[in-house]
């Protein structure tokens, strides 16, 4: 198993667990939350509990992501 094959499939197992964190976020706030849509007109609210916890693991995930995309391209490179 070569280092490309080896984050390969890295940028598999994140992508499909920040969908499922995501779609466990977007379950609280109903199919219009999940599409961007408000039904709050402005009002926001602290985030505690799970909600902060499932929050702050997409952006660990997205970051996780996004670095391992940049780190398959620099690799593609040489």
């Amino acid at each position: 198993m070569s280092v490309q094959d080896a984050l390969q499939f890295i940028q598999i197992l994140t992508s499909i667990a920040l969908i499922v964190v995501i779609v466990l976020q977007a379950q609280g706030q109903g199919l219009g939350g999940l599409f961007g849509g408000s039904d709050s007109m402005g009002i926001t609210k602290t985030r505690r509990g799970l909600e902060k916890t499932l929050f702050q693991i997409t952006v660990g995930l997205s970051v996780a992501f996004l670095g391992n995309a940049i780190i398959q391209l620099l690799i593609q490179k040489i």
